[in-house]
């Protein structure tokens, strides 16, 4: 008996030796590349979060490793990185690239429906999944999520703006065409800064605002240099997490069930809620942290009226532009933004 189950034990303990490489190549390990620090808060709150539930939906068979702080691409880079392959996945900010997609733009003119970013999120996921001239202009990625900013805040120095009349004349730091159209229009001057370098800008009253999310107002310290804080409607930013089709396409079908799981629509609102929304509330407390408050200012119903009327102009070029590139399906796509 005892000669049996010794050889039972041996044939045992050979099987498993054999077959536990097999075990371990079930497991795929994909690179992601993004050109926040391990630190950021985006990282803290929405990253990591989401690669934990991705590989407890697949069950261990995907792990992700992560690049932070453009270790494996410049952020600028990230784009042509996933497409390439130098990176499984990729956290892309699409404003790097103008012209690269100029439907999926439509989620970032001022004025539209949406108050946060896990709202503009899920706008923009419902409409890159009913519109094929959106998902065109991703053919050479697998999207997994799409997220928004929320529509921009305006950061003031000194003076509380309220109404149309309060910017006139100030001098505000913007990002993009459509931004800086938007302030035109509203009367005050546009000022292109590297974003390092606003806190200097606003401290030494170079600048007298600018647009941005609470993100960057905590991630900056902002709050240490600016008294006033107005939620108007600006645009937002939009930015994907995308996948080498490549890589995609070397999984399972139950494994590519099981990210997208956590992914597509419930995950892009989850990123803009987590990355975006939540900076609001943290933001506040770093303020308070170092003495300062913050007192978030809203513009009555009948003046935010006022700034989309005056920003229509934004939407027009726009059409115009994606007119000019063949884009016939621009202006639906715009009036269904506006009715979402």
């Amino acid at each position: 008996m005892k000669k049996i189950s010794l050889l039972s034990f041996l044939f045992l303990a050979v099987t498993s030796f054999v077959l536990l490489p097999n075990v371990f190549a079930q497991t795929t390990v994909l690179r992601l590349t993004t050109q926040n620090s391990e630190s950021n808060l985006s990282s803290v709150k929405a990253l990591r979060p989401w690669i934990e539930q991705v590989e407890k939906a697949t069950k261990g068979k995907v792990k992700i490793e992560v690049y932070y702080s453009q270790t494996l691409s410049k952020g600028k880079e990230s784009w042509k990185a996933v497409k390439s392959g130098i990176a499984d996945i990729a956290w892309c900010p699409q404003g790097y690239w103008p012209g690269l997609t100029p439907l999926t733009d439509v989620i970032s003119l001022p004025g539209l429906p949406f108050r946060t970013a896990e709202e503009g999120s899920e706008m923009l996921w419902r409409l890159y999944d009913q519109t094929p001239a959106i998902q065109k202009e991703f053919k050479d990625v697998k999207v997994l999520v799409l997220h928004t900013s929320e529509p921009y805040l305006l950061i003031t120095r000194d003076k509380p703006v309220q109404t149309i009349e309060d910017i006139k004349g100030m001098k505000i730091r913007t990002f993009g065409s459509n931004l800086t159209m938007q302030i035109k229009k509203l009367g005050a001057v546009p000022v292109s800064i590297p974003m390092p370098d606003n806190y200097t800008a606003l401290q030494k009253g170079v600048i007298d605002g600018m647009g941005t999310p609470w993100e960057a107002v905590n991630g900056f310290r902002f709050y240490e240099v600016v008294k006033h804080y107005t939620e108007v409607p600006f645009g937002a930013q939009f930015f994907s997490v995308s996948m080498n089709k490549n890589a995609w396409n070397k999984l399972d079908k139950e494994t590519q069930d099981a990210i997208m799981s956590v992914s597509g629509l419930a995950g892009s609102k989850f990123w803009g809620k987590n990355f975006f929304d939540s900076a609001k509330n943290v933001s506040i407390e770093s303020a308070a942290k170092v003495g300062k408050h913050i007192e978030i200012l809203s513009l009555s119903d009948a003046e935010r009226k006022r700034w989309v009327e005056l920003s229509q102009p934004v939407w027009d070029e726009w059409l115009k532009r994606n007119k000019k590139k063949g884009n016939k399906s621009a202006e639906k796509l715009l009036e269904t933004a506006l009715n979402m």
